[in-house]
C-alpha cells in the first residue's frame, strides 16, 4: 500500500499521462487537419452532419483536438475538460456505430490509420478511447487530490512578456 501511495504522491505518472493524452490529441488532430475530407466521409457515414457541413465540421473538430492537446501540454485549465468532453463524444459515436452494426473506419487518426487497415472495425477504437478516458479521469483525480489548478492563458503568455528596460539602463 505504501508503494501505491508513493506513486500517487509523485508528479511523474500524472505528467506522463498528461503528455500522452496531449500527444494523442495533437497527433490525431494534425493528421485530420491534413485531410479533413477523409474524416468527412466518416461523419457522413455516421449521419452526424449533412453533406455540406461534414468537411467544415471535420476541420473544426480536428482543430479543437490540436488546441486542446496543446492546452493540456501547457496545463491550461480548460483543456482537460475539453479533452474529456471530446472523449465522451467519441465514445458515444463509436457505441452508436457499433449498435448500428457499421463496419467503417473511425477516422480517429486520419485516412491511413494502421489500426483501421489491420482490424477494420470500431471495437479497438472504443477500447482505446476508454483507456484515454481513464487517463483523463486519473488526471482529474490527481489534480484535485494535489490541489493543482490549470493556468489561464494570460499566465502562459505573460511568461513570454519581455519587460522594458528601466529608464536609466536605456539612457546609458
Amino acid at each position: 500500500m505504501l508503494r501505491v501511495r508513493t506513486i500517487w504522491d509523485s508528479p511523474w505518472p500524472a505528467r506522463g499521462v498528461r503528455v500522452l493524452l496531449a500527444g494523442v490529441f495533437v497527433a490525431s488532430g494534425c493528421l485530420k487537419l491534413a485531410d479533413p475530407s477523409a474524416l468527412a466521409v466518416t461523419v457522413k457515414a455516421l449521419g452526424l452532419a449533412p453533406g455540406w457541413a461534414a468537411t467544415p465540421l471535420s476541420a473544426l473538430l480536428a482543430g479543437l483536438e490540436v488546441l486542446a492537446g496543446l492546452g493540456l501540454l501547457l496545463r491550461l485549465r480548460w483543456s482537460l475538460p475539453v479533452i474529456t468532453g471530446l472523449l465522451l463524444f467519441f465514445i458515444a459515436i463509436l457505441a452508436y456505430a457499433l449498435d448500428m452494426g457499421l463496419d467503417i473506419d473511425c477516422g480517429c487518426f486520419g485516412p491511413d490509420e494502421p489500426e483501421a487497415r489491420a482490424f477494420h472495425g470500431l471495437w479497438s477504437a472504443l477500447w482505446r478511447d476508454l483507456g484515454l478516458l481513464a487517463g483523463a479521469a486519473y488526471l482529474f483525480a490527481w489534480n484535485r487530490g494535489h490541489g493543482v489548478e490549470g493556468r489561464g492563458l494570460g499566465s502562459v503568455l505573460s511568461g513570454f512578456h519581455v519587460k522594458p528596460r528601466e529608464k536609466e539602463e536605456c539612457a546609458q
